[in-house]
């Protein structure tokens, strides 16, 4: 495997599939993505993720509406929470010893997030899924993913989306957009592409950290990238 310990970042509205519908929590893609990730925990790769809440509720929407912010994003990182509960419920009947650590303290449903100890879980051969984002409003899930892979030291942050990766315009609306294999981080600030948020690619960018955008929709794609099968786009230092 070319990746021994990895951050999968999985949006919220990925637990509800690919159709039109972005809410709740679909048994058979949460199943099916359980399966993906235990190819890899299989072979011995290290595994953590951060899981967003957006097919719950998403912090900026209901500010949009009129809501409190502060208030909002707190909903969302409670709807994180929800995720990584549901998360860990299908590693587990599947065999993953999985351990849910939360940037907002919740003692009875999840570990406190520590660093020495989310690390020691990795070492352990634990699952470990970040859930809350980093505990503080105005912070996104991809900002959440960017520090706890630094925290960790994880050596890629794994973006899953529906799409095979990061392109010039959006390629469900424009016929002829361009895919990139590889970017640079100030590629990626300067053209406004939306990777993760500019937080985000900044932490990275400042690290090192790479970011892998891939399709996770597409089955065994999750073991390709860990093996190091060039899928997707690389977001890194250097072209």
């Amino acid at each position: 495997m070319k990746y021994k310990r990895i951050l999968l970042k999985l949006s919220g509205e990925a637990l509800s599939g690919q159709g039109t519908e972005k809410n709740g929590i679909s048994p058979e893609v949460i199943s099916e993505l359980s399966h993906e990730i235990k190819e890899i925990y299989d072979l011995g790769v290290e595994v953590a993720v951060v899981i967003g809440g957006g097919n719950i509720h998403r912090g900026v929407a209901g500010s949009v509406k009129g809501m409190d912010r502060t208030t909002s994003d707190h909903m969302g990182m409670l709807a994180t929470v929800i995720n990584s509960l549901a998360l860990q419920d299908s590693f587990e009947r599947i065999g993953l010893p999985t351990r849910v650590l939360s940037g907002i303290e919740m003692n009875q449903i999840a570990e406190p997030y520590v660093r020495r100890r989310a690390i020691r879980h990795l070492e352990k051969k634990r699952v470990v899924i970040f859930a809350a984002g980093i505990g503080n409003p105005f912070f996104t899930t991809d900002t959440a993913a960017a520090l706890r892979a630094n925290e960790i030291n994880a050596e890629v942050v794994m973006k899953a989306t529906k799409v095979d990766g990061i392109y010039d315009a959006d390629p469900m609306k424009v016929k002829d957009a361009k895919k990139f294999d590889t970017l640079t981080y100030m590629d990626a600030l300067n053209r406004g592409l939306q990777v993760m948020d500019a937080a985000a690619i900044s932490l990275c960018m400042d690290n090192e950290m790479d970011i892998l955008v891939f399709n996770v929709f597409q089955k065994g794609n999750i073991k390709r990238v860990v093996a190091g099968e060039k899928i997707g786009t690389l977001v890194t230092t250097k072209k």
